[in-house]
């Protein structure tokens, strides 16, 4: 398993992740000593991240959300406050 120090793999991220990916795993030392191991992620390693769309059906938005209480932001804006 290839050792890299931590200035190298700043200079050289890009293709150091490229090659992690393709599953040749690395470590990243600091003043000499070991302080993370780069790992392909797997598919079970992504299950749960996905974000979009998480709530879909549990929420409605009306059909004047764009114009919902506009009068009032509008004299908020204007310094009309009531």
């Amino acid at each position: 398993m290839q050792t890299v120090n931590i200035h190298e793999a700043k200079t050289h991220l890009s293709r150091l992740v490229d090659e992690a990916a393709q599953g040749n795993v690395f470590i990243i030392a600091k003043a000499g000593k070991p302080m993370v191991k780069v790992l392909p992620l797997s598919d079970g390693d992504l299950e749960g991240t996905e974000k979009l769309g998480f709530m879909s059906g549990e929420i409605e938005v009306p059909d004047d959300f764009d114009s919902f209480s506009a009068t009032e932001i509008i004299s908020l804006f204007e310094g009309k406050a009531k």
